[in-house]
């Protein structure tokens, strides 16, 4: 596989990581699970800049967010998950 567009830490989080510039809504990017090594695809919805994440399967409104928190309102796969749609377990 080539350099991954994101990154996935468990099979079982709900999130990829973008690792590339600035991704838009229409692409299909390769993304790596780190534990498993596995590879998987994902057609972004939504324009996702790096260092900011997208929704594996669905997410709906309080749902968790594995590793990262409480999502505030519904996510498709694909999606942007971020501060708009997302709170802290913490607060």
């Amino acid at each position: 596989m080539s350099a991954p567009d994101f990154l996935v830490h468990a099979a079982t989080d709900t999130v990829g990581v973008v690792v590339v510039e600035t991704v838009h809504p229409g692409q299909t990017l390769t993304g790596w699970v780190m534990d498993t090594d596995r590879t998987l695809s994902l057609v972004v919805l939504d324009t996702v800049p790096l260092g900011h994440k997208l929704a594996l399967a669905d997410i709906a409104a309080s749902d968790t967010v594995i590793k990262y928190g409480r999502a505030v309102a519904p996510v498709r796969r694909g999606g942007h998950v971020h501060v708009h749609n997302l709170k802290t377990r913490r607060w």
